[in-house]
């Protein structure tokens, strides 16, 4: 985070898939088990998974456990957010450097409900893996438990000639959607879940997540837009818990098949819904954190093909405020840490997109030094970057077009009026078209940052 290194990031998920593709093909493997742990070896892997279209399981790694320092308890974001702190001045260096070696005590992916555990739950709501597979812990009997068993589970697969084909429909991809929405989970899923989709040789569109979030309500009180970690919710009853509420109230497809060789609804059928009086982790349906769901895709003339915007409601619902723009993510932690950020500000950060960045870069370090600043609630902040799962906020990323090909996003000026209104899924720029077009006139493009190297 924060380093050239993440241009490689989302870059690495199409390396992933090629070159699992690429090893099951030249070997002429029957089946496959694919073992993953982060944000992009998911996707990457399921991928894979489907244009092989050959019996198939994903096991996630697991999640870590929780960090402390001082009776707090921290978890990978509170790194970067302590960094926040220190540059507004809330804390010094030895207490920024004692966060930093206690956020992450051992193995496993990011505690939160951040990419790595969205997209685990996803899948596993997919059919892809097997149950509990996403909120097991890293470092637990039950995960041990769980690989235990994977070597029967693949051979009833290759016996029953079930592959992902059977597995991932338009059906089933919708469960994995409304979880995500009930959860609570990363902005990053709506572009992995388009490339899982286009594996498949499924139709889905940006425009059917916003579909999704319209009619299901966020009830996760998961980080980081929430209290709690996966650990906590896998004690009380992990994702298959949250499953079966979900599907007693209608809001699954039960009828579709998984890797168990039996449909989710089989698979759910001994588990409880969680006890929603004995823990505040997850809400009643009848009173949710949020109405509708977290992930919203805004149009506008600052995003005329669409972005994605990630609102909890703890941030408010509507921004405005004027633009304080830079050209890049370091031009921002440089600004940020010289206290040139101020309340009411619409942070923009451009030229960080597929092309401009490139490799379209996560912006965990500037929303957590916002955060950690305490403007968390003060200013907004959009980009044709996108976002780490652990961002919260008033965030709008995936801005098409990018800066780099010439989207509005790119002739943006300092103190130009912006306005996100996830009500009416608006993002705009107080700009007549004249100006925008003569504005666009005078623009160049920049010269590409990378010529030789992949990114």
């Amino acid at each position: 985070m924060g380093t050239f290194g993440m241009r490689y990031s989302l870059p690495s998920r199409d390396i992933i898939a090629d070159s699992m593709e690429t090893v099951v093909q030249a070997m002429s493997y029957d089946g496959l088990v694919t073992v993953v742990g982060c944000d992009k070896n998911m996707p990457g892997a399921l991928m894979a998974m489907l244009r092989l279209d050959r019996p198939s399981i994903l096991v996630y790694g697991g999640t870590i456990d929780s960090g402390c320092y001082n009776n707090k308890e921290l978890d990978v974001v509170s790194a970067f957010e302590a960094w926040g702190e220190k540059v507004s001045g809330k804390i010094d260096d030895k207490e920024y450097k004692n966060v930093i070696k206690n956020a992450c005590p051992g193995a496993g992916a990011c505690g939160g409900m951040y990419t790595a555990n969205t997209m685990a739950s996803a899948i596993e709501a997919l059919g892809m893996s097997l149950p509990y597979n996403s909120s097991n812990p890293a470092i637990s009997n039950e995960k041990v438990s769980e690989c235990a068993q994977l070597g029967s589970a693949i051979k009833l697969l290759i016996e029953k000639d079930i592959k992902p084909s059977d597995i991932v429909t338009k059906k089933s991809l919708e469960n994995a959607l409304r979880l995500i929405t009930v959860l609570g989970g990363s902005t990053n899923a709506v572009l992995h879940f388009l490339a899982i989709s286009r594996a498949a040789n499924l139709d889905l569109s940006i425009d059917y997540f916003q579909e999704i979030s319209d009619s299901t309500p966020y009830i996760a009180n998961l980080k980081p837009s929430g209290k709690y970690l996966m650990k906590d919710l896998h004690k009380i009853g992990g994702v298959p818990s949250v499953l079966k509420y979900m599907l007693e109230n209608n809001m699954l497809n039960g009828d579709c098949m998984t890797v168990t060789g039996k449909t989710l609804e089989e698979n759910l059928s001994k588990i409880k819904s969680p006890d929603l009086k004995s823990s505040d982790i997850i809400f009643p349906l009848s009173n949710p954190i949020k109405e509708s769901g977290h992930i919203q895709i805004l149009k506008g003339n600052l995003a005329e093909q669409g972005c994605v915007a990630k609102i909890t409601g703890k941030e408010g619902l509507k921004f405005s405020g004027p633009a304080k723009v830079f050209d890049s993510e370091f031009e921002c932690l440089t600004a940020i840490a010289e206290s040139r950020v101020n309340k009411g500000d619409v942070v923009v950060i451009r030229y960080e997109g597929p092309k401009g960045g490139p490799g379209m870069p996560e912006m965990l370090k500037p929303t957590s030094a916002i955060m950690g600043a305490g403007l968390g609630k003060d200013v907004a902040l959009i980009t044709d970057g996108r976002f780490s799962g652990g961002t919260h906020g008033f965030v709008v990323g995936h801005i098409v077009p990018e800066a780099f090909d010439g989207g509005v996003i790119a002739i943006v000026e300092n103190g130009d009026m912006i306005t996100i209104d996830s009500e009416n899924n608006q993002i705009f720029v107080d700009l007549s078209d004249d100006e925008i077009k003569n504005r666009i006139k005078n623009w160049s493009k920049p010269d590409l940052k990378s010529k030789r190297n992949f990114v």
